[in-house]
């Protein structure tokens, strides 16, 4: 596995938004770079979505990503199918790769590409076996602040827009402002727990975190 730092050859690039976060979904984005969005991607500003702290300016580089990416594809899996799927699964690192594949899966529906670079989440064996049972073998890169390429943060900025747009969705359905992260989250957690019981934190967040427990004690 090659740990270059860049690719300059037309490649699809992955990363994921909310796995971090309590509240909210999982989204994985993929984006495909070719030649041209190499180049005008970085011209435009599209780097590693931690980077950016304005929101306004996150949506605009987000419209920026889809007109200058050939192929993208943004999978976002609910709290409830979160849930779900680490109960069969068993393992998050499993479900990342299932999410990353399919991603990468649907962008290889409208482009031809032989290389995908992503964010180094786990053993790649998983995404790669992941891909094999869907028929697709492409070269993977798994890196170490991968959102450093170009395709990569091209994602970073589909997946993290996408997160953000779900969770401000829970937040108007249940008419509480839903916060990010894991740690200070818990009283609003216990709040919701007492107004809807353990049904309504399964709509609403990751159920197998830590947090979980400290909301029922």
């Amino acid at each position: 596995m090659s740990q270059r730092h860049a690719s300059p050859v037309p490649h699809i690039g992955t990363d994921e938004a909310g796995k971090g976060d309590y509240f909210g979904p999982l989204v994985v984005a993929a984006a495909y770079a070719d030649e041209v969005a190499l180049t005008r991607l970085p011209q435009a500003g599209v780097k590693d979505s931690k980077r950016i702290s304005s929101l306004p300016r996150l949506r605009e580089l987000e419209k920026a990503v889809k007109q200058i990416c050939p192929a993208f594809e943004v999978v976002v899996i609910s709290p409830p199918r979160y849930n779900e799927l680490v109960a069969e699964m068993g393992n998050l690192n499993l479900l990342l790769a299932w999410a990353h594949a399919r991603a990468i899966e649907n962008v290889l529906g409208r482009v031809e590409c032989g290389l995908a670079v992503t964010d180094q989440f786990g053993d790649e064996s998983y995404l790669r076996e992941s891909l094999m049972k869907r028929g697709r073998t492409i070269e993977l890169q798994q890196r170490v602040k991968a959102e450093d390429d170009s395709a990569v943060a091209a994602a970073s900025i589909l997946a993290r827009a996408a997160f953000v747009r779900a969770l401000d969705r829970l937040s108007e359905e249940v008419g509480t402002a839903l916060p990010r992260g894991a740690t200070h989250v818990v009283p609003v957690a216990r709040q919701l727990h007492q107004r809807g019981g353990e049904g309504l934190l399964r709509r609403l967040a990751k159920l197998h975190f830590k947090t979980t427990k400290r909301v029922l004690q």
